[in-house]
């Protein structure tokens, strides 16, 4: 059976999620070719670009586009104007004949008729996806099934483990991943000692550990539920960069994609020498834990303190992290 040459889809993907994913893979399939076009305002709650951008991440065989115009959102904004309108940017940004408009809702039908295209209603009562985009704004924790993988990582949660070495970190790193059912991004730091040796302390070390931290977290970002959470950072790196090469790399001073929440690991517990540790002596732990502490301070990020043994640091852990999980993105 022959199948129309050019399909067509407008909205605001504010965000893309399940229900777009199937409106346009249905699209796919019914059209040979598939034009996308992302409409945005410059007070939308998420930036056009970045939609758009997702659009193209999850259709790279679709042609996205972005119209950035300040337009007329319903009828009742422009009763005169308004079909007028956006068949002349339906026009504007499709030259080529539509075939078929494709649409969940009733619009799509006069839009359709507007350009001279044929209507293809898709899931218009949403029967098979129940979600909206304002729902997943409100409650991204609550619709998460629903946020495609390229999207999750705008709206994840993120809580770093951090302090002195031999507090007990990675453990509870690993305790919470299990606990909240997602992922804990290992301390590349570590990783890259065990492989060198502990003498690989060069500026360039540092440098290839934020390196590989950052890749690690990019990487983890769209594989994680609900949550990240990550074994250390680039500001705990900064401070190992003062002990180790007495100076830290300007960036450092730059950075600031902080998580939503630290978790600040005391000291309470016993010091083991695992062979990639530097710190014996009790009064060099001291001073690098408070090194920690002034750095949080400094920078003014939100933090939690972190003691006991595994079980109460878990449970402590456990009521700081929980009502990052409850709703919104504050």
């Amino acid at each position: 059976m022959n199948r129309p040459s050019r399909g067509f889809i407008l909205g605001k993907f504010m965000p893309p999620h399940a229900g777009h994913v199937y409106l346009c893979d249905f699209a796919s399939q019914y059209a040979e070719q598939l034009t996308l076009l992302v409409c945005s305002l410059p007070t939308d709650p998420i930036p056009g670009a970045l939609r758009a951008r997702w659009m193209r991440d999850l259709f790279p065989h679709a042609r996205v586009l972005h119209c950035e115009e300040t337009l007329p959102q319903s009828p009742e904004d422009d009763p005169k104007n308004f079909w007028r309108i956006w068949r002349d940017v339906v026009k504007r940004y499709h030259p080529e004949p539509v075939d078929v408009v494709f649409a969940s809702e009733a619009y799509g039908l006069r839009l359709a008729q507007e350009v001279g295209a044929d209507f293809t209603p898709v899931d218009p009562g949403r029967s098979a996806f129940q979600v909206s985009g304002s729902d997943i704004r409100n409650d991204p924790m609550g619709f998460w099934e629903h946020i495609p993988a390229p999207v999750r990582p705008y709206f994840l949660r993120r809580v770093t483990l951090f302090g002195a070495e031999s507090s007990g970190k990675s453990t509870l790193a690993h305790d919470l991943a299990r606990h909240f059912q997602t992922i804990a991004v290992p301390e590349f730091g570590r990783i890259h000692t065990e492989t060198f040796g502990s003498a690989a302390t060069s500026k360039e070390d540092i440098r290839k550990i934020v390196a590989g931290h950052l890749a690690s977290v990019s990487a983890a970002k769209p594989r994680a539920n609900r949550l990240l959470i990550e074994d250390t950072d680039p500001v705990l790196t900064a401070i190992w960069s003062d002990t180790l090469t007495g100076e830290r790399d300007p960036w450092f001073a730059d950075f600031r994609d902080y998580p939503d929440l630290y978790l600040f690991c005391d000291i309470d517990i016993p010091w083991v020498d695992d062979g990639t540790r530097y710190f014996s002596d009790p009064a060099d732990r001291r001073q690098f834990h408070q090194a920690c502490e002034r750095e949080l301070l400094e920078r003014k990020v939100r933090f939690v303190r972190i003691s006991g043994g595994r079980d109460e640091r878990l449970r402590s852990a456990i009521e700081a992290v929980s009502p990052l999980l409850v709703s919104g993105r504050s």
